[in-house]
């Protein structure tokens, strides 16, 4: 039976790789830029003055963001699982050719985010400022590792 068990898993390692099934990873990490988007919305619509400003609605944002981006990115990032291998991502290959620098990408969102989660309380003009910032750390991914859409 060990000789059985031992070549059906010699043999196992020799078959050639099949497409994995990487739906739960992709459907966290589609959820977590939700959750961004939903919060930064929020955000956005009190800098821009088109709702009332309110430092506890502020602060609840901020604070989800923030959160957020304290997630532990490699395991919603598995390889293969990006634009080129399957539908209902934007992610490119890139990510995976320098995934140190994807991380720290998101690391430095993680920072912008602890910032605008320290000023959000602070009125209108700090939030815009801290979107800015947080913006940038947006741009800096997206323009190396999100693919533009259909």
């Amino acid at each position: 039976m060990k000789t059985f068990v031992l070549a059906a898993a010699i043999a196992g390692l020799a078959m050639p790789a099949v497409a994995q099934d990487f739906d739960a990873q992709l459907k966290a990490r589609q959820g977590q830029f939700r959750i961004l988007a939903i919060n930064l919305g929020i955000l956005g619509d009190m800098a821009k003055g088109e709702v009332d400003y309110s430092a506890e609605a502020a602060q609840d944002a901020a604070d989800s963001i923030q959160a957020i981006s304290m997630v532990n990115q490699p395991p919603l990032w598995p390889e293969g699982s990006g634009a080129d291998s399957r539908d209902g991502t934007r992610a490119k290959a890139e990510i995976w050719g320098d995934f140190d620098d994807f991380t720290s990408k998101w690391a430095a969102l993680g920072e912008q985010a602890t910032a605008l989660q320290a000023s959000a309380g602070d009125g209108r003009e700090a939030v815009g400022a801290g979107l800015r910032e947080l913006g940038g750390a947006c741009k800096a991914c997206h323009d190396s590792y999100r693919a533009s859409p259909n």
